[in-house]
C-alpha cells in the first residue's frame, strides 16, 4: 500500500484528498483478490498504467481550466499583461541575443573535425610571442615533432582574377596539401589538393570558396576543369568547397596549392610568412606539445646558434585564436545582458506580487468556495509562465533580428561566418531562460500570495502586504538599482576609453584622403622597371585631376596591415630580431608624407632620384631615431636593413600602425625604386592614397580610368577613406558601447519604475497612517520627507552595493580600458547622478499622491 500512496502523489493535492480514501479502498480490494504473483504483476502493472494515464488527464483538465481563467484575468488588466511582457522580452531578447554571438565566438566547436585537437603553432621572439613561422622552420618542426598526427602550412594572399568580366581583387590563401585533410574538410564538389599539386613544377590548381563559384561563376557545375587567370597565370578549377567553409579566415574566396618557388626560402630562418596548423595525436595534450616543442626549439637553437637564439615556439588551441579584447568585449556584453535580466525578473518578480496583494481579495473569495493552497498558487504559477511564454517570444523575436548588427562582433581572424548561425543550442537557451524567468521569479511570488490567503481578505479596507512583503519587494528594488549602477559605471569607463582613443593622434591627417589598392601581380609585374612605369603612369594621371592635392603610392597603409617586421642591425653589428632591435619596412613613392601629413623633422623625402643604382637610403620614424640615435643626429648614420646598407637622409613623424591602442615598432620608409628584381614583392607599393577636396565618388571613375589606361587587366579593390580606416579601428568598440548604453538606459528606467512601483505600493498601503498623520498636525513636508526617505534609503543602498561590484567589473576589463582607472571617480559621480535622478523622478508621483491625501476621507473608509 505504501507504494500505491506514492502513486497517488502523482495527481494534484486536491484530487487526493477527495478521491483519495475510496481509491485505497479499491485498490486494497482487488490486492486482496490478485492471487499468485502473476495476478499481482497484472496488477500492478495495470494500476500503474492507469495512474499515470489518469493523472495525466487531471493536470490537463486543470491546466485547461487555469489556462482559461489566466486569459481572462490578464485580458481584464491589458496594461499589467503588457508590461509584464514586455519585461520578460527585454531580459529574454538582450541575453538571447548576447549568448547567440557568444556561442557562436567563444563556447560553439569550430566547423572542422574534431576541433578540440587542432592548433596553431609560432615562433616566439622577444617581444612577438605570435610570429609566423620560415619554411625552414617549418620543414624542421614537421620532421623532428612526434605530438602531431599532421601538419600544414598557408599563406594568406590576395590574386587579381581576369577573364571574368571587370578585373577583380580576391582574398585568397594558398595551402600545403596537409591542410585540408587535418582538418577534415572535402570539397564540395572535385577533389582536393594532393601532393603533386605541391611541387614547383606541377600545373596550376585552384579550390572555389562556395561564395565565389555562386557569385562569379553563376554556380555553373561546369567550372570543374575549366582554366582561370589569377595573376596572369592560367590555373584549373579542380573543387568548389563547402557554403559553410572559411579559412584561414571568412575573408578567404579561393585557394591555390602552396608551392614556395625560391629555394633561398629554405636558408633564411628570418624570412617568417608560413601560417602553421597542426593536429595533435589522440591522446596527446596541448601542454605536451608545448614542451616537445621547447625541446625541439632547444635542440635547433643548439644547431643554428646564430640564427636561432632566443627563438622559441608558441602552441595555441585553434578555438583560442581571439584577441584579449575581443574575448572581453563578448564577456563584457554577456555580464551586461546578466544584468538586464536581473533587473528584468526583479520587475517581474515586484509586478507578481504587486498583483498578488491587489487580488487578496479575489483569492480569499476562492479560499472561501474551497479552493485550496495548492490549486491557487497553481493559478498563479500559471499565469506568471504564461506571461514569461509570450515575452519569451516576443524576445527571441527580438534578438534574431538582432543578430545581423551583432555579428559585426564577430572577429575576422576567426574561421566561421560572419553572422551567427540560430541552432537547437540558441533554441534550447531561450527556452530554458523563459520558462527559468516564469518560474523562479514566479513560484516565490505565487507562495507568498496564495499561501497566507485567509477570510479576512474579504472585509474591504482591511491593509494588507505586512513588512515582510515589503521587504522583499524592497530588496527588489536595491536589486534592480545595483545592477543599474554596474551597467553605468561599465558604461561611462568604456565610452571614456572610446573618447580616448578617438581623440589619439594616429600621426597623420585622415581628412579628404582617399585610398584604394592596386596589387600588382606577379610575375607580370616582378622587375622593378615595370612596377615603376606603371606608378608613374597612374600617379602622373591621378595627380592632374581637378581638386587633387597630391597622390601616392605605399606598401600598405597603416592600421591595414601591422607586419613586415625586421631586424636592424647597427655598425655593422648582427643582431637576431627581436622587439628591442627590429623595425617596420615600407616601400613608399614620392609625395607619400606629404599627401598623408605625416610631418617631416629633418632631412628629406625619399626622390626619384634614389634608384637601384645609387647609394640605398631611408627615411625613418622620431621612434627609429629614440631607439638607436637618442642623442645624436641621425642623418647619415648608415644601418643594414632587409639585405642593405642603407643611409638615414631623414626624419618623420611617429604613425600608429598597429592601431590606435597599440604603438608601433620603429618604421622604416624605403624608395621604391631600390627593390632588386624579383625581392621583397610583398612589400611592394600597392596601397594608393590621394588627397584631393573632391567626394570619393566624383573622384572614383576618374581614377578607374587611368589605372585602366595603365593596365587593363589591373583591378581596383579595397576603396575607402582614410577616415574609415581609422573609424574602423573604434567600430567594434563602438557598437558594445551602443549596446551596452541600450542596457544601461533599459536598466534605469526599470529601476526607476520598481522605486515608483513600491513607493505607490507603499503609499496606497499606508493612506490611513498618512491621513492620521496629517490629521494630527503633520504638515506636507512632513509626509514628503517620509515617502522620499524611503526611495533615497533604497537607491542609496543599490548604488552602494553596485559601487563595489562596478569597480571589480572594472578591474576584470581594464585591458580595455584605455588607459582609464577602474575607479574613475567622474565615471562613478556621473552613474551615481543618473541614480540619483532616477530615485527622484521615480519618487515624485507617490510623494505627490501622499501630500494630496484627505485625511477624512481615509478615515471614513477605513
Amino acid at each position: 500500500m505504501r507504494l500505491y500512496n506514492l502513486l497517488l502523489h502523482l495527481y494534484p493535492a486536491a484530487f487526493r484528498n477527495e478521491y483519495g480514501p475510496e481509491m485505497r479502498a479499491i485498490f486494497a480490494r482487488r490486492e486482496q483478490e490478485a492471487r499468485g504473483p502473476l495476478a499481482a504483476l497484472t496488477l500492478w502493472t495495470s494500476t500503474v498504467f492507469e495512474v499515470v494515464g489518469n493523472a495525466l488527464a487531471v493536470h490537463w483538465d486543470i491546466l485547461r481550466q487555469d489556462l482559461r481563467y489566466t486569459a481572462r484575468t490578464l485580458a481584464s488588466t491589458p496594461g499589467f499583461t503588457l508590461t509584464a511582457i514586455l519585461v520578460v522580452a527585454l531580459g529574454v531578447g538582450a541575453n538571447t541575443a548576447v549568448f547567440t554571438v557568444t556561442d557562436f565566438v567563444l563556447i560553439r566547436p569550430l566547423p572542422f573535425s574534431d576541433p578540440d585537437r587542432l592548433v596553431k603553432l609560432y615562433e616566439r621572439l622577444p617581444g612577438y610571442s605570435r610570429m609566423e613561422l620560415s619554411p625552414v622552420t617549418y620543414r624542421d618542426w614537421k620532421r623532428m615533432s612526434h605530438s602531431f598526427e599532421a601538419m600544414g602550412a598557408y599563406v594568406s594572399t590576395s590574386v587579381n582574377l581576369v577573364g571574368q568580366g571587370d578585373p577583380e581583387r580576391l582574398e585568397a590563401a594558398s595551402v600545403s596539401s596537409d591542410v585540408f585533410p587535418l582538418l577534415g574538410i572535402q570539397p564540395l564538389a572535385g577533389r582536393p589538393f594532393n601532393s603533386t599539386d605541391d611541387r614547383i613544377d606541377s600545373p596550376g590548381t585552384v579550390l572555389l570558396s562556395y561564395g565565389l563559384w555562386q557569385t562569379v561563376f553563376g554556380a555553373d557545375p561546369g567550372v570543374i576543369g575549366r582554366k582561370v587567370v589569377l595573376d596572369g597565370a592560367p590555373l584549373t578549377v579542380i573543387g568548389i568547397m563547402p557554403r559553410d567553409f572559411h579559412f584561414p579566415d571568412r575573408s578567404a574566396e579561393l585557394w591555390t596549392p602552396l608551392q614556395v618557388r625560391d629555394d633561398a626560402s629554405f636558408e633564411d630562418r628570418n624570412n617568417n610568412y608560413f601560417g602553421v596548423i597542426a593536429k595533435l595525436r589522440r591522446g596527446v595534450t596541448v601542454a605536451q606539445a608545448r614542451s616537445e616543442m621547447a625541446v625541439i626549439t632547444a635542440q635547433l637553437q643548439h644547431q643554428y646558434p646564430k640564427e636561432m637564439a632566443q627563438h622559441g615556439a608558441t602552441v595555441n588551441p585553434l578555438h583560442e585564436e581571439l584577441s584579449e579584447s575581443s574575448r572581453l568585449l563578448l564577456v563584457a556584453l554577456s555580464g551586461a545582458a546578466i544584468c538586464v535580466l536581473l533587473i528584468v525578473c526583479a520587475n517581474l518578480a515586484s509586478l507578481l506580487l504587486a498583483r498578488g496583494l491587489a487580488r487578496k481579495k479575489e483569492l480569499a473569495v476562492r479560499t472561501a468556495l474551497g479552493a485550496g493552497r495548492e490549486r491557487l498558487v497553481r493559478q498563479l504559477v500559471t499565469e506568471s509562465l504564461v506571461l514569461a511564454v509570450f515575452g519569451g517570444v516576443m524576445g527571441v523575436l527580438g534578438a534574431l533580428g538582432s543578430i545581423p548588427l551583432l555579428g559585426k562582433l564577430v572577429p575576422m581572424s576567426l574561421p566561421i561566418a560572419q553572422t551567427p548561425s540560430v541552432d537547437w543550442r540558441v533554441l534550447t537557451f531561450a527556452v530554458l531562460l523563459t520558462f527559468l524567468t516564469g518560474i523562479a521569479f514566479g513560484v516565490i511570488p505565487a507562495l507568498r500570495t496564495g499561501g497566507s490567503v485567509d477570510l479576512g481578505g474579504l472585509r474591504d479596507g482591511v491593509r494588507a502586504g505586512g513588512g515582510r512583503r515589503e521587504r522583499v519587494r524592497s530588496a527588489l528594488v536595491i536589486a534592480e538599482v545595483m545592477a543599474s549602477v554596474v551597467l553605468l559605471v561599465s558604461s561611462g569607463l568604456l565610452m571614456r576609453a572610446l573618447w580616448r582613443l578617438q581623440s589619439t593622434d594616429p600621426g597623420f591627417r585622415t581628412d579628404g584622403v582617399l585610398t584604394m589598392r592596386t596589387a600588382l601581380p606577379w610575375p607580370k609585374y616582378l622587375k622593378t622597371a615595370a612596377r615603376e612605369e606603371f606608378y608613374k603612369q597612374v600617379l602622373t594621371g591621378v595627380r592632374q585631376l581637378p581638386g587633387v592635392a597630391n597622390a601616392a603610392y605605399i606598401s600598405v597603409l597603416p592600421m591595414v596591415w601591422r607586419g613586415g617586421i625586421w631586424p636592424v642591425s647597427i655598425d655593422q653589428e648582427i643582431l637576431d630580431r627581436a622587439e628591442s632591435n627590429s623595425a617596420s619596412m615600407r616601400f613608399v613613392t614620392p609625395g607619400f608624407f606629404v599627401t598623408l601629413g605625416i610631418p617631416l623633422h629633418l632631412g628629406r623625402d625619399v626622390d626619384e632620384a634614389d634608384t637601384s643604382d645609387m647609394p640605398f637610403v631611408a627615411v625613418v620614424s622620431q621612434s627609429f631615431v629614440r631607439r638607436y640615435w637618442p642623442s645624436e643626429n641621425p642623418l647619415g648614420k648608415h644601418f643594414k636593413f632587409g639585405f642593405h646598407d642603407r643611409m638615414v637622409v631623414g626624419v618623420v613623424g611617429d604613425v600608429r600602425v598597429r592601431g590606435l591602442e597599440r604603438p608601433s615598432e620603429p618604421q622604416v620608409y624605403l624608395p621604391y625604386q631600390q627593390v632588386p628584381d624579383g625581392y621583397f614583392f610583398p612589400y611592394t607599393p600597392k596601397d594608393l592614397v590621394v588627397r584631393s577636396s573632391m567626394t570619393a565618388g566624383s573622384l572614383l571613375p576618374a581614377i578607374r580610368r587611368i589605372v585602366q589606361s595603365a593596365d587593363r587587366e589591373q583591378p581596383i579593390s579595397d576603396v575607402r577613406m582614410m577616415s574609415e580606416i581609422v573609424e574602423d579601428e573604434t567600430a567594434s568598440r563602438s557598437l558594445q558601447l551602443r549596446i551596452l548604453g541600450a542596457f544601461a538606459a533599459v536598466a534605469i528606467l526599470l529601476a526607476g519604475i520598481g522605486i515608483h512601483g513600491l513607493l505607490s505600493f507603499a503609499v496606497s498601503q499606508r493612506l490611513h497612517e498618512i491621513g492620521v498623520r496629517i490629521a494630527l498636525g503633520a504638515s506636507s513636508s512632513d509626509v514628503l520627507r517620509m515617502v522620499l526617505r524611503q526611495g533615497v534609503a533604497l537607491a542609496a543602498a543599490g548604488v552602494a552595493l553596485g559601487a563595489i561590484v562596478a569597480y571589480a567589473a572594472g578591474r576584470e576589463m581594464e585591458a580595455l580600458l584605455a588607459g582609464v582607472k577602474p575607479g574613475d571617480a567622474f565615471t562613478f559621480l556621473t552613474a551615481i547622478g543618473l541614480c540619483a535622478l532616477m530615485t527622484l523622478v521615480g519618487s515624485l508621483l507617490p510623494a505627490a499622491r501622499a501630500v494630496r491625501v484627505d485625511p477624512i476621507t481615509v478615515i471614513r473608509s477605513e
